[in-house]
């Protein structure tokens, strides 16, 4: 126990947040893998009240009696928590293991929240240990609910006679999970509620904090949550300090979770605004980090600005490139067909990263450039007046020429050996659609079937003719 007690002295008296936190992980340092072993061996469940009080108030006073009695009773509870989660790693364990070392760790933040009331007042400096034990919180708390699960045999276990959703509901799923979220929600209110002068002020936490929750609620697929979080935050912004003050950790993650709230309620302007901050302020060495914020600025792109990732940049960050590269080329051409299959390959993958919708949208872009090329057959500036049937000949062309290509028939065909299906007026409704988007510059002259496009400027902006 000394030198986690060392540890916490020296903390305490340099005011060192982050270093205090490390005394409460339970995780042990590279350096010392053993100390959490040993801090737990250094007494038992009969003397450890004592023994940590020993420890605490071992030194001069320099800790008033009702902090020094809060800091007695969390290093009590983790070295509990401790013992649950040595248990565990060793194999001494029940089949609810998980759910004993969740609830022995929120006992921890529980205590660490009090010790913020008027009558302990642990210091604003300290918040670093809240992160820290939350962060962990949440770990826990998902470890515990898969060990639910398979208890109630949820996952194909022995167990699973097919009626696990009926007796335990999604909610149930993820009950531990949602136990933390509103533990930790605390913590956010202990930060944005704190009217100390800010130079001593918890609210130099919320931004960690936020993003914390940020992260615990789009695990629990609640990002409705996470909005009033967000709208919490915007109504009081005049009391925190100018964001450019915070760690440029808090503030990277604080902009991707905004970003990506934004780019679901698809305001794309927005959330195109945030990623990017958040883009330009990553470290040049954090790639996975510019690779997550990538994964939705390109999709958001397709949307604000109607460009399409280069190859340059796909071939700098690798793992995303067959993620986009065969849809961004389909669009690129303007082949439908291979849009299509785009779209259906990486369906499960889009899906998880919630940027199916938005990808699906960007298939008018793959018509509009497909139109452009029916255009250009047609003569091009020369011609601002093409049949809407031609740009109908154009599209199922188009497919089955796709569908030869990768060896395969359509599903069906017309006597003119053409995908039957594709009438002229959806493709008209097509052409309207992309007018009113602004990606086509014309109007439709229903009366003779054709559509005039404009002579002076784009007729296909954003394309370059």
């Amino acid at each position: 126990m000394d030198t986690v007690f060392q540890i916490f002295h020296q903390a305490q008296s340099q005011y060192a947040g982050p270093l205090l936190a490390t005394t409460l992980s339970p995780i042990p340092p590279p350096h010392d893998p053993t100390l959490l072993r040993r801090f737990h061996k250094g007494s038992n469940v009969f003397s450890i009240q004592g023994d940590i009080q020993k420890y605490i108030k071992a030194r001069p006073s320099y800790l008033p009696n009702p902090e020094a009695n809060a800091w007695i009773d969390i290093y009590v509870a983790y070295w509990k928590a401790l013992g649950e989660i040595l248990r565990a790693e060793t194999g001494h364990h029940r089949d609810d293991w998980a759910i004993k070392v969740y609830e022995a760790w929120k006992e921890i933040l529980t205590l660490l929240i009090r010790g913020y009331s008027p009558a302990s007042g642990f210091g604003a400096w300290t918040m670093p240990c809240l992160y820290t034990v939350g962060k962990y919180l949440r770990v826990f708390a998902i470890k515990a609910d898969e060990e639910q699960s398979k208890m109630f045999g949820q996952e194909g276990g022995p167990e699973d006679d097919g009626l696990g959703d009926d007796v335990m509901g999604s909610v149930e799923k993820n009950k531990w999970l949602e136990d933390a979220a509103r533990v930790i929600n605390e913590v956010f209110r202990l930060c944005i509620s704190d009217r100390a002068p800010i130079e001593e002020s918890r609210k130099w936490g919320i931004y960690n904090t936020t993003n914390l929750l940020f992260k615990t609620y789009f695990k629990l697929n609640s990002i409705g949550l996470s909005k009033n979080i967000l709208r919490a935050l915007q109504a009081t912004k005049a009391d925190f300090p100018p964001i450019e003050n915070f760690p440029k950790s808090h503030i990277v993650t604080f902009k991707y979770y905004v970003g990506v709230i934004y780019f679901l309620d698809e305001e794309y302007a927005r959330a195109e605004e945030s990623l990017t901050e958040a883009f330009h302020m990553c470290h040049k060495d954090a790639h996975k980090n510019k690779e997550l914020l990538l994964t939705y600025l390109i999709p958001t792109h397709l949307h604000t600005s109607h460009t399409l990732a280069t190859d340059i940049l796909l071939n700098t960050y690798l793992p995303l490139k067959p993620t986009f590269a065969f849809l961004l080329a389909a669009i690129r051409s303007g082949c439908l067909a291979d849009f299509s299959n785009g779209m259906i390959t990486q369906e499960s993958q889009y899906v998880q990263r919630r940027i199916y919708l938005s990808l699906e949208r960007a298939r008018d872009l793959c018509v509009r450039n497909l139109l452009r090329k029916v255009w250009l057959l047609e003569g091009g500036r020369e011609n601002t007046r093409v049949k809407i049937g031609t740009f109908a000949t154009g599209m199922r062309f188009s497919m089955v020429v796709s569908a030869w290509m990768s060896g395969s028939t359509p599903e069906s065909v017309s006597s003119e050996g053409l995908p039957a299906g594709m009438e002229d007026d959806e493709v008209e409704c097509l052409i309207a659609g992309l007018i009113y988007k602004g990606l086509i510059k014309g109007y439709i002259s229903r009366e003779h079937a054709i559509v005039v496009l404009n002579r002076k400027g784009e007729a296909f902006p954003g394309t370059g003719v």
